[in-house]
């Protein structure tokens, strides 16, 4: 069976992975994405592929990466990963581990929303969006059953939808995007705000909330209304059959999907609005890897 090297870098975590054309893993490593620079984050990736490249044949080399991203070109500049700036991500990897192979890079949220729409919550379904809610927020598209780019490949950045216009700054320049209300690092600040001392990371804000914390329940309740409004708007945009959330914040349990749940309810007008399918990634923490697997796969197919 076809196999590809597979890479998904987010802010987090580095993965990659050997990934089958039935959307199966073969094998896969994982690293914490390191806080340095540039060639220091680089390294790792270099570490992670290195882990599992040599553990069996592959056919082709499929990337996904936080955006922005000159596409496809594979330069990235991703908003979850501030040491990459016009970074020549798709070049390296290709010179390393290509050798000759198909190697083709696309955002990690369209990765997601691939692996769903193959082997996950989308199955069988013509109309996905994929979205992460993690160190930062994104959205992928496949629609009529093929994924969507956009005019510079940057199609679904669902973080930077306005929902609270006269809300925070945003690290892309706007104000009151999602990212600023849901992303991790926007986790951490809302419930400081609200009063809580604690590890400065999402997971703990949603461990905390968890266990009762009510400023950390807060901030979750916050960040899940605001994912709500903003796919109950995509979905009346984008007559969507399912919409398979993902990442590390999407992961926090009721704190976060009752809220979410209760604003698309709220702002989910139209029949054909309320028909979307909200549901977590049934491919769960790895929907990304397998997603970029998928990109791969499509890669090889051209």
């Amino acid at each position: 069976m076809t196999t590809v090297l597979a890479l998904d870098v987010g802010g987090t975590k580095l993965a990659a992975g050997l990934v089958s054309a039935d959307g199966s893993q073969l094998a896969r490593h994982e690293l914490p994405t390191p806080s340095g620079g540039a060639e220091e984050v680089w390294d790792a990736v270099v570490g992670v592929l290195d882990e599992v490249a040599g553990r069996a044949p592959y056919e082709a080399v499929g990337i996904g990466c936080g955006g922005p991203m000159r596409w496809p070109d594979g330069v990235v500049s991703p908003g979850n990963l501030p040491a990459w700036r016009d970074f020549p991500l798709l070049e390296r990897v290709a010179l390393r581990w290509g050798g000759g192979r198909p190697t083709a890079v696309h955002n990690d949220a369209v990765a997601v929303a691939l692996a769903e729409h193959r082997w996950g919550a989308g199955r069988g379904s013509q109309h996905v969006m994929g979205v992460t809610v993690s160190t930062g927020v994104g959205a992928g598209l496949v629609l009529h059953g093929r994924r969507v780019d956009g005019a510079s490949g940057n199609a679904g950045h669902l973080g930077h939808v306005v929902v609270e216009p006269d809300g925070d700054p945003c690290t892309c320049g706007g104000r009151g995007c999602l990212e600023t209300v849901a992303r991790g690092a926007a986790l951490v600040a809302r419930a400081e705000r609200l009063g809580w001392h604690g590890p400065r990371t999402g997971r703990a804000v949603a461990e905390a909330a968890h266990a009762g914390d009510p400023a950390c329940r807060a901030a979750l309740r916050d960040a899940g209304r605001a994912v709500g409004v903003a796919v109950a708007s995509a979905a009346a945009l984008l007559d969507l059959e399912v919409v398979a959330v993902a990442g590390g914040v999407a992961e926090s349990g009721p704190a976060f999907w009752e809220p979410l749940r209760a604003a698309f309810d709220e702002h989910a007008g139209w029949a054909f609005v309320r028909a979307a399918r909200v549901v977590p990634a049934a491919l769960g923490r790895d929907a990304a890897l397998v997603g970029a697997g998928a990109i791969g796969l499509d890669a090889l197919a051209r």
